[in-house]
């Protein structure tokens, strides 16, 4: 009986021609990702916070992918300013993709320059406004696509829109699942959105499973101490699939052509943790309109971004 072979980083079509953004490119899944794309002929932006890990990154990518077409920009999506200051300097005409990967995990309690509890702040507000800022952009693509990277931990998330910016307390791993909830509910209200006002835009979501990456070891979980880190590396060794494993839902998601607009990418195995990447339909979250709708009028009101 014949098998369709299983989907992998050699079945990504040509990307000639495409211009994308990638967010957090600098590392872990946003690296895989970026210079996936860039292999396969896009020009990609790498847009990332800190821009000696940035310059790092692009030259190492480059040395990977002799040719490539890559350039570095800084965006911080914990700074509303600095999401506007990235979008008011875009260059390049319009954009093809973008793929909203930054992000922070189980965090600390801690604040955005903004005042936005940061896990809320970076995670949804950061990436709503930066795709907000550049839709102009998008747009002026013809087949133009956002890619955002959510969680398969927002299954479990108790979604409180009273509590959103731990307005009633603060519970680490709580703010983190919700947080990737509204990447899911942002990511479905953005295509009802584009459909209702006749653009060409797609909006994809997707859960990358249980990947190495530094967002669990990196970054501002070196605040909680050489313990946790420790004990978190060799969990993440032990249990977590290699990133590129990780990156093949958003490359999926980003490059597939007949993918429909809404669709959610997950691994295909149990609990959405590991697996080739398919389309799930059946996600709650992705039919509850009125939580979603809320939720974004929160989202314009707090980042000062209207939309469609």
């Amino acid at each position: 009986m014949h098998q369709t072979p299983a989907w992998s980083l050699r079945s990504i079509p040509d990307q000639t021609g495409r211009v994308a953004v990638v967010t957090g490119a600098n590392s872990g899944i946003g690296y895989v990702t970026a210079r996936e794309l860039a292999r396969r002929g896009a020009h990609v932006v790498l847009a990332c916070r800190d821009p000696e890990r940035g310059r790092f990154a692009l030259a190492r990518m480059l040395a990977e992918v002799p040719g490539a077409r890559l350039e570095l920009r800084r965006v911080d999506l914990g700074s509303l300013t600095s999401i506007r200051d990235f979008a008011a300097g875009w260059d390049r005409g319009r954009l093809d993709l973008l793929v909203n990967n930054a992000g922070v995990a189980m965090v600390p309690y801690a604040r955005t320059v903004d005042g936005f509890e940061s896990q809320f702040g970076i995670n949804h507000l950061g990436t709503f406004a930066l795709t907000g800022r550049l839709l102009p952009h998008l747009l002026a693509a013809p087949d133009p696509r956002v890619v955002i990277v959510s969680s398969e931990g927002q299954r479990f998330a108790r979604f409180d829109l009273n509590n959103l910016n731990a307005e009633r307390g603060y519970r680490t791993a709580f703010a983190y699942v919700q947080s990737k909830r509204g990447n899911l509910y942002f990511a479905a209200e953005l295509q009802r959105r584009a459909e209702a006002a006749g653009v060409a835009l797609r909006s994809m979501a997707v859960a990358p499973g249980l990947t190495r990456t530094n967002v669990l070891t990196g970054g501002a979980n070196s605040s909680r101490g050489a313990v946790y880190a420790a004990l978190t590396r060799l969990l993440v060794r032990a249990a977590f699939r290699p990133t590129p494993e990780g990156a093949k839902t958003s490359l999926y998601a980003a490059t597939v052509p007949d993918l429909p607009g809404g669709s959610y990418i997950v691994p295909d195995g149990p609990l959405q943790l590991r697996g080739e990447p398919v389309r799930r339909t059946r996600e709650r979250a992705l039919h509850d309109t009125g939580t979603a709708a809320r939720l974004w009028q929160l989202s314009e009101r707090l980042t000062g971004v209207t939309y469609l």
